[in-house]
This record gives structure tokens, C-alpha cells and sequence, in this order.
């Protein structure tokens, strides 16, 4: 039956409570929830936040969003990763009703001393709830409520002073107490919800071209780890390696796909396993499981964690043909089905079938996991895990937690929204997303309002400007300027972003008209950088990049999701956001960001801020102050822009309100 004083759309849940809501540790949740209660008494609600110990935190009351829309909501804040739970309770709040009469009644002369007396009898009540300092105090009010040799309305009025009504309300009288359901958080490290990712190929790091020959000699991990520190430089905290096993031989695929190869052709390296061995193994062209390590503990000492790419799929060379034929598909001709999506064929790569053999294939995923995981790794990308059963990713993500909760998941997961939203909810931290192809601003807004909105509740965006599958048609064609602008878009909307290497060097010729995929894509062959001539001549994104990173990590408001707020602009190419962060002083964070979403041209327009979500009043003036150029100007809430894009395509301020 439903409880006395109904508490109705609890948020957040997922799948009605299903599985937990998520958070990071030092993340704000904003819990809400519908409450109200037959005939005119005041209610009152507050939430119980309880770590995963079950300890309850402390008091925590909802306030009332609006009067009439009976929404209540209130900010919890979980403090350690594990599994905590979140309860709603309501109640009828006799103190406030009486407040509410006592001034109708007191005002009309309306059994003025029987009310007064109800008053007195309430605040002592409330006397036995507050801290033992604050009881004069309210047990005062109880003494000049019975004092009948003064005036009724100033005795009224000592019961609604300020300091009295905020004391009780904070340790409220409660009747007809009701508790909703126990509804789950799980809380996760700070990396689950933030991180600027750096991809690229170690066998492309340190590889040499012979001039003559043409041949190339390939790097490894040694030579990788040179590159790390200009990594680190740029700010990225994550290091995010492609497969780095041994490659199959067999239908060994070509530069830019071709199905011939030469015999110096590297392949692709999700064409995994050969005789060198299989998931666990280390490609011996790029050294040995000691050079692995190596990498890990150097990436560590620059502040950058190594994400190693989960890709479940073999060569026809990988060691599970022979030991387990079972875990894959048997056509009618009694060969091994390959993967395709018609007319294309990969014959390089063989999908796992899971229907054969689940418990066996998963025991074996969950070993070579936890390999990995002795080995310094703590996260995972994971390479199409839509083509794998949703429960076996909900177990085998579970059964990690349970011994390493450190462990953070992304799906590279572009598939239909319900598969995407699914892998979120049985447990993957993070997502890819479809911001590559959102390049509008109604678009832009739109997909950013469901993420940061009702899908921050189970889905993390990672928002990857390009990948060594998708070179967008907006990079191909618009220059310099829009490699800033989906850098400063990817960076500043989203608390998690990443760059594929050779985005700084403005890499944009793609494989053919229409194509998204990279002329001599590194995903087949090879691709030496010239890091050190780009950096000589200037030619490169990564002071941009360097300087997006710094601004994350000196606004904390960067680093959040919900609170994404989007502001009018006139025209269509200008779009404009804020975040907001309560400060532990007196002045919030605050951030305000405007991208001229035309790379080719200059645009202009007129700026409608949502002041209250900048946290002023309609009437106060802001100052904005531009972190790339440094100008400060005084803004209200309507603002005029102008942006070039050869200059600079966007507007980055920090915003603080201007005393009144």
C-alpha cells in the first residue's frame, strides 16, 4: 500500500531501481522526489544518504523546488567509492503548520490563547531535538508564548524570528513519519567521471623510416615511453593503448584495409593472437611483459594512468582455435564464421560466440582481466562490447568489483541508444557517444540536455574529438580552426575527453570522398610523427590542447556533468553553456563558454544569460573574464559577441558577480 504521505518519482533510479544510480566520490547528487499529503498540514521531507556500511549520514533536508508542484529535492554527496544507498523519508511538520495558522488566527483575534499555548507545546517538543546549546533558546520562545502580560502579536513574534525558525527547522518536530524505498548509488573513483585520454599506437612511437628503402623499423614500448612526457605536458592524465598482443598472420590485412599484405605489413592490431600467444601475451615486436610494466610504472611517475583496450574478438592464428573451437561459430562447411558486415568482410578477425560455452569463456575473460590488473592496469576500454551478451558484462564487471572497485569501464559502444544505455546500467563507468556527428547546435544542445539530464544517472560521456576509425567530414574539411573548436566543445562540455594522436598535427585526409576513415590509417600499417618539426615550426594544436587540460584542472566546475546549463544566443552558429560549482568560500565557480560553431567564418550575436543559473540576480552585473586572451568586460544578461574563428573561435570565462 502506498505510505501515509505519499513519496512518488523517486530520482534518481534506474529501471525503477534495478541497479544503483551512479556517482564518483565528491560528486553532488541531486535526489528529488514528489511528496504531499492529504488536507492543508505542511509536510516536510529529507534523505538519508548511508555509506556502504550502513552508516547514516547527516540530517539532510529536501526543500520545495516551487510552491504547488509538490517536488522536493535536496544535494547528497558521497565521500568513499562503494555501494551506498539513498532513502527518502516524509513527514508532517506541525511546527511549520502552526506558524502558518498562528498568524492567520493571532491576526484575527482567533482563539489566540489556545493557540499560542499549541505553540508553546510544539517548541517544547522542538526544545528536546536540538543540540543541547540551542535549547535556551527555543525554550524560551516556549516561556514568552505563555506569557500572558504581553502583547499576543509580539509574543507570535519571537516564535517567528528567523534564528528560532531556522533552528527547528534543521532539527524538525516530525509526525506521521514515512520512508520510501532504499534506493542504491554506486559510487565509483573520481576517474570513472573525469579524465582527458591521449590515444595512440606504441609500435608507431619511435619508428624509424628508412629513406632509401622505405622500410620502416618499428617502435616499442621503450620507444613509447618517450613519448609520455609531452604527453604530460599537454595535461592528459590518461595514456590509452590500442591491443598490444601478438597479431595473426592469416588474411593479415594491408595498408588502408587492403585484403593483401606485404611481409613487413603489421596488421591490424585487433586481429589478436598468433603463436606468440593470445590476450595475455605481449606482441614481441613491442618487447616483452618487463617492458610492459616498464611503461605502466613510467606512465605513473608523470601522473598518467595506461587504459589497455579490451577486444574480444581472435585472429584465425589465436590459440582458442585449437584449445576452444567451442567459443566460436562453425558454418555448414565446418569453417570458423569470420566477422563481416555485408558486403565488407574482415577475414582477420573471428567473433567469440557465447552461447556455446558461457561459463568456460567467461572464466577465461575474467582471468585475463585480472592479469591485466595485476599488471598495473585500472582501466579498461572495451572494444564493441555490443556485440557481446549484456549479462555476461554485468557479471564479469561485477565480479572485478568485488576485488578491484578501482577498475574503470568504457564502452566503445556506437550502437542504437537502448544497447548504449543498457551497458551503462549493468555497470560500465563511462561511454562513448554520438558527439562526433553532433556538430549543430540544436544538435549539440539537445544530446548534451539528455546526457547531463535524466541519462547522468546511469551513462558517463567520453567525448573522443577523433578515433583511428573516424576522421568526421567537419575535421576534413574546416581547417585549423575546427580541430580548437571541437577540442574546446569535447574538453569543456564533457568532464571526460580524448584525442587520438596526430589530432594536434591536424591530421585530416581521409581514405576517400565520403569516407571517415584515415588515408594510410595507422590501424594497418605504421605512422612515424614528426613531433619534434611540428613543434619547431609551430604547426601544431598542442598548446591549445595544453592550455583546454589547465582549465580543467584549475575549475573544479569542468569536472562535473549535471551541472550543464545553456544559455540563448540569437545565432545559430554561436552556442553558449555554463557550469557552476559551489565553492568552499564565498565566491562559486563558475564557467561561461561560447563557440563559434562556423570554422570559415566570423559570427556575431547577442548572448541571453540565465543569470540565476550563473548564480546572480536578474538585476546584478557580471565579470567575465576571457582565459585565453585575458580581456575582462561587465556583462548583464543580454551580451554581445563577436567570434572569428582565424582568431580565436571561442570565448573561455571565468565569471565572478560584481558587488551591488
Amino acid at each position: 500500500m502506498i505510505g501515509r504521505i505519499p513519496i512518488l518519482d523517486v530520482d534518481p533510479l534506474v529501471e525503477c531501481g534495478r541497479w544503483p544510480a551512479k556517482a564518483v566520490v565528491g560528486e553532488s547528487v541531486m535526489v528529488s522526489a514528489t511528496v504531499f499529503r492529504d488536507g492543508h498540514d505542511v509536510v516536510g521531507a529529507n534523505v538519508v544518504l548511508r555509506d556502504p556500511a550502513g552508516r547514516p549520514g547527516p540530517f539532510t533536508r529536501m526543500v520545495l523546488i516551487a510552491p504547488g508542484t509538490d517536488r522536493w529535492e535536496a544535494p547528497v554527496t558521497p565521500t568513499c567509492a562503494g555501494r551506498w544507498t539513498f532513502q527518502i523519508e516524509a513527514w508532517s511538520d506541525p511546527l511549520a503548520t502552526w506558524r502558518h495558522d498562528a498568524q492567520i488566527k493571532v491576526g484575527a483575534g482567533q482563539d489566540v490563547e489556545l493557540v499560542l499555548e499549541e505553540g508553546a507545546r510544539l517548541h517544547d517538543r522542538a526544545a528536546r531535538l536540538v543540540p543541547p546549546d540551542l535549547r535556551p533558546l527555543v525554550r524560551s520562545v516556549s516561556r514568552v508564548l505563555r506569557d500572558a502580560s504581553r502583547p499576543a502579536d509580539e509574543r507570535l513574534a519571537v516564535a517567528l524570528d528567523p534564528h528560532v525558525i531556522a533552528t527547528t527547522d534543521d532539527h524538525p518536530v516530525r509526525e506521521l513519519v514515512t520512508k520510501g524505498a532504499i534506493a542504491a548509488l554506486m559510487v565509483e573513483r573520481e576517474r570513472a567521471l573525469v579524465g582527458s585520454w591521449y590515444e595512440f599506437f606504441p609500435r608507431s612511437e619511435g619508428a624509424v623510416a628508412d629513406p632509401v628503402s622505405g622500410h620502416v623499423r618499428p617502435g616499442t614500448l621503450r620507444t613509447a615511453l618517450e613519448r609520455l612526457p609531452a604527453v604530460a605536458a599537454m595535461g592528459f592524465d590518461v595514456v590509452y593503448l590500442p591491443p598490444v598482443h601478438p597479431i595473426g598472420r592469416s588474411f593479415r590485412k594491408g595498408p588502408n584495409n587492403a585484403v593483401e599484405s606485404g611481409p613487413s605489413d603489421p596488421g591490424s592490431p585487433w586481429a589478436i593472437g598468433g603463436p606468440e600467444g593470445g590476450h595475455d601475451a605481449i606482441h614481441p615486436e613491442l618487447g616483452t611483459l618487463e617492458d610492459f610494466d616498464a611503461f605502466v610504472a613510467g606512465a605513473a611517475e608523470l601522473g598518467l594512468e595506461v587504459a589497455l583496450d579490451l577486444a574480444l574478438q581472435c585472429s584465425p592464428d589465436h590459440p582458442w582455435l585449437a584449445e576452444h573451437p567451442e567459443w566460436f561459430t562453425t558454418r555448414s562447411d565446418g569453417s570458423i564464421k569470420y566477422a563481416e558486415n555485408p558486403p565488407k568482410r574482415y577475414q582477420d578477425i573471428y567473433p567469440l560466440n557465447f552461447d556455446n560455452d558461457p561459463e568456460g569463456l567467461t572464466a577465461e575473460v575474467l582471468r585475463i582481466v585480472r592479469h591485466w590488473v595485476a599488471h598495473g592496469i585500472r582501466i579498461f576500454r572495451v572494444d564493441n562490447p555490443h556485440t557481446k551478451p549484456i549479462r555476461f558484462w554485468e557479471s564479469l564487471i561485477a565480479e572485478i568489483w568485488r576485488s578491484d572497485p578501482d577498475v574503470v569501464w568504457l564502452a566503445e559502444a556506437f550502437s542504437r541508444p537502448p544497447m548504449m544505455h543498457a551497458l551503462a546500467k549493468v555497470g560500465f563507468s563511462q561511454s562513448y557517444t554520438y558527439f562526433t556527428w553532433r556538430n549543430e547546435k540544436w544538435e549539440l544542445e539537445a544530446y548534451l540536455r539528455d546526457l547531463a539530464g535524466p541519462h547522468a544517472a546511469f551513462m558517463r560521456p567520453n567525448f573522443f574529438v577523433n578515433t583511428p576509425d573516424i576522421l568526421h567530414a567537419y575535421l576534413q574539411s574546416g581547417g585549423p580552426p575546427a580541430f580548437k573548436i571541437r577540442a574546446t566543445l569535447a574538453a569543456l562540455l564533457s568532464p571526460t575527453w580524448g584525442v587520438y594522436a596526430g589530432f594536434e598535427l591536424f591530421e585530416h585526409v581521409a581514405a576517400e570522398p565520403g569516407s571517415e576513415e584515415y588515408l594510410d590509417s595507422e590501424k594497418y600499417q605504421y605512422r612515424p610523427r614528426d613531433w619534434a618539426g611540428a613543434d619547431r615550426e609551430q604547426r601544431t594544436l598542442a598548446p591549445y590542447l595544453t592550455r583546454l587540460n589547465e582549465l580543467r584542472g584549475r575549475h573544479p566546475a569542468l569536472r562535473r556533468l549535471r551541472n550543464l546549463r545553456f544559455h540563448a544566443v540569437d545565432t545559430p552558429e554561436l552556442i553558449c553553456w555554463s557550469k557552476r560549482l559551489p565553492g568552499a568560500a564565498a565566491e562559486d565557480d563558475i564557467v561561461l563558454v561560447v563557440v563559434n560553431l562556423d570554422p570559415h567564418s566570423a559570427r556575431e550575436g547577442t548572448l541571453s544569460l540565465d543569470l540565476p543559473a550563473l548564480g546572480a540576480a536578474w538585476s546584478e552585473q557580471l565579470e567575465v573574464t576571457d582565459e585565453l586572451t585575458g580581456a575582462t568586460y561587465h556583462w548583464g544578461s543580454r551580451s554581445y559577441v563577436r567570434l572569428d574563428p582565424s582568431v580565436e573561435p571561442a570565448h573561455i570565462f571565468s565569471v565572478r558577480r560584481l558587488p551591488q
